[in-house]
């Protein structure tokens, strides 16, 4: 370990960053951009960075409390605006059951002869696909793409800053549960509209010829992307066309947002403070705000490859590399919950091979893009043969049988380690001399933070004191890093010593939620039923 932090952490930690980068920042600036592209005829690049602009103008400013708020108000504008064009996009084209007969023949006037470029698939309308030469088999679609979501839902940042940010643990689960029900509308507000935009401009959205899809959208491997931009932009009228313009802007800067303000966090108090350990509160601020203008250019870097990658299928390409980089990450999680026997050294290890043979698949893709409808696969056996779906399972075993062998192998963990960090050890007691360690550490964090000097108006750190308000250029930098003078504050005093949070629910409300949780278990089955 490093001190009190551990190199499995620290590994976690950086991988996390890197998977933001890849799936999430670099995805969003891109989907922005080509919306705003596709109004305002920009380029891609003065598009991302306008997005960029209007994110961290309240990202960096207003931090955790501005993204929550926004997120709040922007989810209601986003299912009221994707409701109403979900409406015009079903009368414009017939109903439902005209979708049903449509789509099939949704096929562009321009396409390469003898080939299979831009005739839609026979099995669009299923979810269980074939398990062998579909693009999306069913086996991989219930496992391997499971794998990640329980990843994402149980421990990705973005989602634990939420959870842990509600009063008890009833309000977590009702949140959770909230969130499952919203989910359940992209099929009817996102999916269906996307094809629906195949079937009312198949030479756009469907364009099956490089030359052609380069004068579409600039992008010669597909514009499959541009789908609901392009119905937005032609089927709605004037004043609800500048509404959904709103609503797919607040959507990615509600996505960016999170994420920006997750990382920092991530990279500040995960990493900066156990590099720095006497980090004042100020400089802790600046290398946060800093690490996200880092995060931001990375990014931006990386968007060429998002944009050129898996056929021009944005969706696929979120997919893939999901599917490389997190099922390590689920395996020690749930190892760690479930099994008490998981010691670090087994995590380390598992993380380190499943990792090492995650990124090599994610390179061999790069290095051998998929191949276009109308080119041959020369690719090794090893990419073609074996979908990303099902890796994402072959991933997991592999992690899996690494961590219980070396765990086994290895030292077991002592009752102390896992108290209360496991499922079956959640209600152990809190034993005095655990209660003294917190104490200490507590103690040590408050000793780092350096306090602002009310009277003299200054920041006093191990450097020395800068002073505020001596310049216009200056006030206006602590304001943006959110240590702005405030006259007449007092210096607070420290908060009292609350009780370690119980996991007890009001039973009432316990009830309330494990019915919504049936309820929404249920609609799920339905839907998969249906679409089966």
């Amino acid at each position: 370990t490093y001190g009190i932090f551990s190199r499995s952490q620290l590994f976690l930690c950086v991988l996390y960053l890197f998977i933001y980068i890849f799936t999430k920042i670099s995805v969003d600036m891109y989907a922005g951009a080509v919306f705003i592209q596709q109004a305002l005829q920009w380029n891609i690049y003065l598009a991302v960075v306008l997005l960029l602009g209007i994110t961290a103008l309240y990202t960096i400013a207003g931090g955790l409390a501005a993204v929550i708020y926004t997120d709040a108000v922007q989810t209601i504008i986003m299912v009221i605006g994707a409701l109403i064009l979900m409406g015009f996009s079903f009368a414009e084209v017939g109903g439902f059951q005209a979708v049903l007969d449509k789509y099939p023949q949704a096929i562009p006037s321009i396409r390469v002869p003898n080939t299979t470029c831009g005739i839609p698939r026979e099995d669009a309308f299923h979810i269980f696909r074939h398990p062998v030469t579909s693009d999306l088999p069913w086996p991989g679609v219930i496992l391997g793409m499971s794998i990640p979501s329980m990843w994402y839902w149980c421990s990705d940042q973005v989602i634990v800053q939420r959870s842990l940010a509600s009063k008890n643990i009833v309000h977590a689960k009702g949140g959770s549960l909230l969130a499952a029900y919203l989910k359940v509308l992209p099929f009817f507000m996102m999916v269906i509209p996307g094809m629906i935009s195949r079937i009312l401009y198949p030479d756009e959205v469907g364009c099956g010829d490089p030359e052609v899809c380069k004068q579409v959208c600039g992008n010669p491997v597909g514009c499959s992307d541009i789908a609901y931009a392009k119905l937005v932009m032609e089927l709605l009228p004037a004043g609800l066309r500048g509404l959904m313009m709103a609503v797919m802007l607040a959507a990615l800067m509600s996505s960016l947002t999170s994420i920006f303000n997750s990382s920092s966090t991530i990279f500040t108090m995960d990493l900066w403070r156990n590099i720095r350990r006497t980090a004042s509160e100020w400089e802790l601020m600046i290398v946060g705000r800093v690490f996200v203008l880092v995060l931001v250019v990375v990014s931006v870097l990386w968007i060429p490859l998002v944009q050129a990658s898996q056929g021009g299928q944005l969706f696929i390409y979120i997919q893939s590399i999901s599917m490389y980089l997190q099922p390590p990450i689920t395996v020690i999680f749930f190892t760690g919950c479930f099994w008490k026997r998981t010691n670090e050294k087994g995590a380390f290890w598992g993380l380190i091979v499943g990792m090492v043979v995650g990124c090599t698949r994610m390179i061999l893709d790069f290095v051998y893009p998929t191949p276009q409808c109308y080119e041959s696969d020369t690719r090794p056996d090893i990419i073609k043969y074996v979908h990303y779906l099902y890796f994402s399972i072959i991933l997991t075993l592999l992690t899996l049988t690494v961590v219980v062998c070396v765990s086994l192998a290895t030292e077991k963990p002592t009752p102390e380690q896992i108290s209360r960090l496991t499922w079956y050890t959640r209600f152990d007691p809190v034993k005095e001399s655990e209660e003294v360690v917190v104490s200490d550490l507590q103690t040590f964090e408050d000793a780092t933070v350096y306090p602002k000097d009310m009277e003299n108006d200054a920041y006093p750190t191990k450097e020395g004191t800068f002073k505020a308000g001596s310049s216009k250029l200056k006030s206006a930098l602590f304001w943006i890093c959110g240590m702005e003078k405030q006259k007449g504050e007092k210096p607070k005093s420290p908060p009292p010593e609350t009780p370690t949070c119980s996991l007890e629910e009001d039973p009432c409300m316990r009830h309330l939620v494990n019915a919504n949780l049936i309820i929404c278990m249920s609609v799920a089955v339905f839907l998969f039923a249906f679409w089966a």
